[in-house]
């Protein structure tokens, strides 16, 4: 292999351990103008998208401890430091205007995702509001089960002050 394609492997090989994700997709039919657009959108939510070689990218995909992927066609990586969420909600709602691009598989860690779970992943809240869900969800039975055992103690200081005041006043 020519060194300048060592390097693009490297560099990919690099992008796939350093993301937690990463997502394939077709980008077939966008122009220039609106691939610029799909790449400042996924930089809104912490990603990135990059045209390489399908040789390329099995190799560096391969070496980055991938099982051998089947990719054809004109594919674009997108890969990211946050979460896998928001950037395949930025791909599906940029799909929904352009009909461009469409998901083709995808890998959270090491579990690979078909474009049916990446649509059900994009349709997923923004990850602050699931764990505002879960704290409520933790939190509800926490605060009845405080007002529970505090109860019998209020009780008793309130027939306590009842009886402190009936025999006060009388």
């Amino acid at each position: 292999m020519r060194p300048e394609k060592q390097a693009l492997v490297e560099e990919y090989i690099a992008r796939l351990n350093a993301s937690p994700f990463f997502i394939v997709i077709e980008y077939q039919g966008l122009d220039v103008e609106q691939f610029s657009e799909l790449r400042g959108r996924l930089a809104e939510v912490g990603a990135e998208v990059h045209v390489v070689k399908n040789r390329i990218f099995r190799l560096a995909a391969a070496n980055a401890g991938y099982p051998e992927l089947e990719v054809k066609g004109q594919l674009a990586i997108v890969t990211g430091e946050k979460e896998i969420s928001a950037t395949a909600k930025a791909i599906k709602s940029f799909a929904a205007e352009f009909d461009k691009p469409k998901f083709q598989f995808g890998f959270l860690g090491e579990e690979r995702l078909d474009q049916e779970q990446l649509q059900q992943i994009a349709d997923l809240p923004p990850l602050e509001t699931l764990r505002a869900q879960l704290l409520a969800t933790v939190m509800g039975p926490a605060a009845k089960l405080a007002r529970v055992i505090q109860e019998p103690a209020a009780s008793l200081a309130r027939v306590i002050k009842a009886r402190a005041d009936k025999e006060g006043g009388a």
